[in-house]
């Protein structure tokens, strides 16, 4: 029981409870959960799945700490190749195709590209970005992108924060902690501490131009699988007149 005891802390913390804080919101006695941290008291399935929602665990940690308490999974982890999700894969084509003139893609939890429709593909052909390669690895390691990103310190402080908020959500992450890591041997900072907009475009170089755009990520809901629960959709839009005019005209060619 000592690997249950230790993640449950550990999320705990995580979460900024004191063990009367996560007590009071799942129903129990204080003593009970301090029991649990040390081992003291073993855990029913119940009390798990309580205690996960009460720290708002993701699934693939949920199925963690039942493992750790000794019960089967709650969730799967199904491939998106897999036949009963091709509804999921016609959704996130319907999507991304229907994004267009705009760039879009669908990314896992790790930043890997599972998906992009073609306005992408011509923009970041050239680069070397494609399925099954890693967004994050390209921003952070392929020098003919990183060389036309205009404003390269912005973006790179904009990632530490998106990771270090996902980070939040995940618990302990090698490959996202890895890359937060090689973020701060870079000096960048999650915040400098100065004013800031109230959106700040990423502005790529590309075929001489430079083309600004702003993200919206999406997700599905109400899923009961670890996959589709780390989906996600990334929808470009131009952040000014030049970039919407140059995407129609690369549409149109």
């Amino acid at each position: 029981m000592g690997d249950f005891s230790d993640r449950l802390r550990e999320w705990r913390q995580l979460r900024r409870m004191s063990q009367l804080d996560l007590a009071l919101a799942a129903e129990v006695s204080a003593r009970h959960v301090s029991f649990l941290e040390t081992g003291r008291a073993q855990p029913s399935r119940d009390m798990v799945l309580r205690l996960s929602t009460e720290l708002r665990l993701p699934q693939v940690e949920i199925n963690g700490l039942l493992s750790a308490a000794g019960f089967a999974p709650a969730y799967g982890a199904r491939r998106l190749t897999e036949a009963d999700l091709a509804p999921v894969r016609e959704a996130v084509d319907w999507m991304l195709e229907r994004h267009a003139p705009y760039p879009a893609m669908a990314l896992d939890r790790h930043w890997r590209v599972l998906a992009l429709n073609a306005p992408l593909q011509r923009l970041m052909g050239p680069v070397g970005l494609g399925v099954e390669d890693s967004l994050l690895e390209a921003l952070l390691h392929n020098d003919s992108l990183r060389s036309n990103i205009v404003n390269l310190a912005e973006v790179e402080r904009l990632i530490l924060q998106r990771l270090r908020s996902e980070l939040s959500h995940f618990g302990r992450d090698d490959v996202i902690e890895r890359h937060m890591q090689c973020l701060r041997n870079r000096g960048a900072q999650a915040t400098d501490g100065a004013p800031t907009p109230p959106m700040i475009p990423t502005r790529y170089r590309i075929a001489g131009q430079v083309l600004s755009f702003f993200s919206a990520m999406s997700q599905f809901g109400t899923v009961e699988d670890i996959a589709l629960s780390e989906l996600r959709i990334e929808c470009m839009f131009p952040a000014d007149e030049a970039t919407r005019v140059a995407l129609i005209q690369l549409g149109a060619s």
